[in-house]
C-alpha cells in the first residue's frame, strides 16, 4: 500500500497546508514544492529527482541534500521504501541531517521497513542522540530486535497470498460479511475501478469497492464491481457493517475543490442487492481532520475509526463514537495504551473486548504491523504484536475474521511495486490429547473399561475403552485434570496431571493398571531386613504410592494382606515370620489412616507357592505360564533358577475380601 493511499483512502488527510521550504530560484524546484504542497507526492518525487540530477556543482551540495530529503519524504509517503532509503541516505551524505535530525528517523524507518534491522538501529541511535525522549525511535529499536526473534520463532499462523482476489494493482482492506462468511468486500484500484487512470498524488488509480461471493459449492468467485451509486470517480474503500448487515460504513475521499483534500466516513444502506449512494456521517464539526477506517462493534453500540483530529497521542489515533441509544454522539480516544505518537489505524472489533488494529508506533517488524488488544476487567487495554508470519517488514493491515482463527488481511510484502495484496491466514487449532491403555496387574488389556476425565475448567468427559484396552481424549491447554478408570471385576484407578500451557500440539500418555477383585495382587517393592518383619523405608514409600492410593480410590473395599515365604526353614518359623510381616504392613496402613476393620493380616508361610502368570513368564523366561513353584518343582532347577524361584515365592499380596464396606 502506498503511504499516500494510506493517507487518502485509509487514514490521513493530505498535508496541503503551507509548507515552509527552502527558497530557490529554479522554476523546476518551485514546481516540485507546489506539487508537494498540494499533496501530489508522486509527481513531486519525479520533479525533485530531475532537480537533484541537475545539481552537480560542489557549491550545490547543501541544496542537493535538501532536495534529496524532500524526494525521500515523497517516497516515504508513497511507501516506496527502497527509494526512500536511497534518498534519505543521500540527504545524510550531503549533511542535511545536521539541519534536520528527522532525516535519521526517516532513514531508520525506511531501513526498518526493508527488513535491514542493523542499519535501522544505527540510524535510530543517531536520531536518539539528538532526541533522547522520542518514543517512536525507542519503539523502533525494540521492534528491530524483536523482529529477528519473531522470524526465528514463528507463530502457528499460516499465511498465503489469496491470488483469486488480487489484481495487477493494489487490493486491500478485506471485510467478510454474511452469516456464513460467504461475502468478501475488497478495496481495489484494479482496471475496473472508476476514476482517473493515474493520480498525480499516488501515481495509481483511485480505489473502488468490489465484492467476491461464494457459489453454491462454497467456492470463492472473483471479485466484481458493486452495482448502484456506491463507487464514484473518487477514492472509496475500507468498509464495515452494522450487526444486521443493513448499513455499510465506508471511507471516502473528499471532493470539494474549495477545501483541502481529506477523507471522511460515509454510510450506505442496502436496497435489495444494491447499495445506496453514500451519505456523509457527521461525527464532529471538524472539517479539516480526516475520519476513516470505520469499524462497528459487534453489539452495534460504537463506531471505531481513525482520525488525526486534535486531542490524540500524535499521528493518527483510533477513536470511537457512540451509535446506540444511550451512547449516541459520545466521542472517546482509546488512550495511550492503544495510541502512540506514530500512526494507529484499521481497527477491527472482533468482540466487545478484543480489538485488532495496525500501527507503526508500537514495536514492530517494520511499516504497519498487526496488533491485538484485549480489554481487562478494570478497563485497561493490553496490546500484543501478532508477530511473524502475520507481520513482515512491510505494511500489514486491514484484518477480517471468518470462522474460528481464519480470515484475510492485506500486505505489500514481497511486492517490488509496493502494491497491496490480499492474504489469507489460518491458525490451526492446537491438538492436545491424552491416550493410553487400561491393563490388569498381569499386563493384560482390560476391554470395555470406563474412563472419565474431569478438568478444573469445568470439562467432564467419559468414554468406554476399546476391546484392546486403549482410549483417547482431546484436552485443553493449561488445565488440571483428574482421571478415573474402572471396570466390573476390577478396582478403580486414578491419575492426576496438568496439561502444558505451551502453544503447541501435545500428546500425553498414561496407562491405568487395575487390580482384580477376584485374584490376589502382588505388592511390588515391599522389602524386609533378613529374618525380620520390620518394613524398610523404601517399602513404606511403595505402600504409599500403591496400596494406600488404591484404598483411598476405592473406599468400599476391605482387603486381606498376605505374606508368603519360600520353603527353606522350619514350617512353624516361616508361618510365624510371614504373619509378623503381614501384620507390619497392616500396622503401617492403619498408621496412615486406614480403618483397622478394612485390613486383615494373614501369614501363609510356604503353604501357597506362586503360580507363574503371563507377566512373570515375560519377566523370567526360564519359567512358563502356569508353572507352580512348589518345593518339588524348584528342586529340579539349576541353583541360579532355584534362587529366582525362591525370590518369586517370597512375596506380599493383597486380596479383596469385600466391595461393600461402609455401605450397610
Amino acid at each position: 500500500m502506498s503511504k499516500m493511499k494510506r493517507y487518502i483512502i485509509h487514514t490521513l488527510s493530505i498535508l496541503v497546508g503551507a509548507v515552509v521550504l527552502f527558497s530557490c530560484g529554479s522554476a523546476k524546484l518551485s514546481v516540485a514544492n507546489e506539487q508537494y504542497a498540494r499533496g501530489e507526492y508522486y509527481d513531486a518525487a519525479q520533479t525533485y529527482r530531475k532537480v537533484y540530477n541537475k545539481l552537480q556543482k560542489k557549491t550545490d551540495r547543501p541544496l542537493r541534500g535538501q532536495v534529496a530529503y524532500m524526494m525521500g519524504d515523497c517516497y516515504r509517503r508513497l511507501n516506496m521504501t527502497a527509494r526512500a532509503s536511497a534518498a534519505f541516505t543521500n540527504a545524510v551524505r550531503y549533511k542535511y541531517a545536521e539541519t534536520d535530525s528527522m532525516t535519521y528517523l526517516y532513514l531508520a524507518q525506511s531501513k526498518h521497513a526493508e527488513g535491514k534491522y542493523k542499519d535501522a538501529i544505527a540510524n535510530y541511535e543517531l536520531f536518539l542522540a539528538k532526541n533522547p525522549e522520542s518514543l517512536v525511535a525507542h519503539n523502533g529499536m525494540i521492534g528491530c530486535v524483536k523482529a529477528v526473534e519473531w522470524k526465528q520463532n514463528p507463530t502457528r499462523y499460516t499465511v498465503k497470498k489469496a491470488n483469486l482476489f488480487n489484481s495487477r494493482r493494489s487490493d486491500c482492506a478485506p471485510m467478510l460479511q454474511g452469516e456464513d462468511f460467504d461475502q468478501l468486500y475488497i478495496t481495489s484500484s484494479t482496471d475496473k475501478a472508476l476514476g482517473d487512470k493515474k493520480s498525480s498524488i499516488t501515481g495509481t488509480k483511485n480505489f473502488d469497492i468490489f465484492l467476491a461471493k461464494k457459489n453454491e459449492k462454497g467456492e470463492w468467485q472473483k471479485p466484481d464491481s458493486i452495482e448502484g451509486g456506491l463507487n464514484t470517480e473518487a477514492d472509496e474503500g475500507m468498509v464495515s457493517f452494522s450487526p444486521d448487515g443493513s448499513m455499510m460504513y465506508l471511507s471516502k475521499a473528499r471532493q470539494d475543490p474549495n477545501k483541502d483534500a481529506s477523507v471522511e466516513i460515509f454510510t450506505s444502506t442496502r436496497s435489495g442487492a444494491q447499495w445506496s449512494e453514500p451519505v456523509k456521517l457527521e461525527i464532529t464539526a471538524d472539517t479539516i481532520s480526516s475520519f476513516a477506517h470505520p469499524a462497528v462493534s459487534p453489539d452495534g453500540m460504537y463506531l471505531y475509526f481513525t482520525s488525526d483530529m486534535p486531542g490524540g497521542q500524535g499521528g493518527t489515533d483510533i477513536w470511537r463514537v457512540g451509535l446506540g441509544t444511550n451512547t449516541e454522539g459520545t466521542l472517546e480516544n482509546l488512550g495511550s495504551h492503544i495510541n502512540t505518537p506514530g500512526d494507529e489505524m484499521f481497527p477491527c472489533m472482533r468482540t466487545d473486548s478484543t480489538l485488532y488494529f495496525s500501527s507503526d508506533g508500537h514495536p514492530g517488524m517494520g511499516g504497519l504491523d498487526l496488533f491485538v488488544a484485549t480489554l481487562d476487567t478494570v478497563g485497561v487495554w493490553h496490546v500484543e504484536n501478532m508477530k511473524y508470519p502475520m507481520n513482515s517488514a512491510a505494511d500489514d493491515f486491514g484484518i477480517t475474521f471468518g470462522p474460528e482463527e481464519t480470515g484475510f488481511f492485506s500486505s505489500n510484502r514481497n511486492d517490488g511495486r509496493g502494491f497491496d495484496k490480499i492474504y489469507s491466514f489460518e491458525k490451526p487449532s492446537i491438538k492436545v490429547t491424552i491416550s493410553g491403555m487400561v491393563l490388569d496387574k498381569d499386563d493384560e488389556p482390560i476391554p470395555d473399561a470406563v474412563i472419565r476425565i474431569v478438568g478444573d475448567d469445568g470439562s467432564n468427559q467419559k468414554e468406554s475403552g476399546r476391546k484392546d484396552g486403549t482410549f483417547r481424549f482431546s484436552l485443553n491447554r493449561g488445565v488440571r485434570y483428574v482421571m478415573m478408570a474402572g471396570c466390573r471385576g476390577y478396582l478403580n484407578g486414578k491419575q492426576e496431571f496438568q496439561s502444558d500451557t505451551t502453544e503447541a500440539d501435545a500428546e500425553y500418555v498414561v496407562d491405568f493398571v487395575l487390580a482384580s477383585v477376584t485374584k490376589p495382587v502382588i505388592l511390588e517393592n515391599i522389602f524386609y531386613d533378613f529374618d525380620k518383619a520390620t518394613l524398610r523405608p523404601e517399602s513404606e514409600k511403595a505402600l504409599d504410592n500403591e496400596l494406600i492410593t488404591i484404598l483411598d480410590d476405592n473406599p468400599n473395599i476391605s482387603i486381606e494382606l498376605a505374606s508368603h515365604t519360600d520353603f527353606r526353614g522350619r514350617d512353624a518359623y516361616n508361618q510365624d515370620l510371614s504373619q509378623r510381616r503381614a501384620q507390619s504392613v497392616v500396622d503401617y496402613l492403619i498408621s496412615r489412616g486406614i480403618a483397622p476393620d478394612r485390613v486383615k493380616a494373614v501369614g501363609y508361610g510356604e503353604s501357597v507357592p506362586k503360580t507363574i502368570t503371563k507377566k512373570l513368564a515375560t519377566q523370567y523366561p526360564q519359567f512358563k505360564e502356569g508353572d507352580v513353584l512348589t518345593e518339588e518343582f524348584i528342586l529340579t532347577l539349576s541353583e541360579e533358577d532355584q534362587e529366582v524361584a525362591h525370590q518369586i515365592n517370597r512375596r506380599t499380596e493383597f486380596q479383596v475380601m469385600s466391595i461393600t464396606y461402609g455401605l450397610f
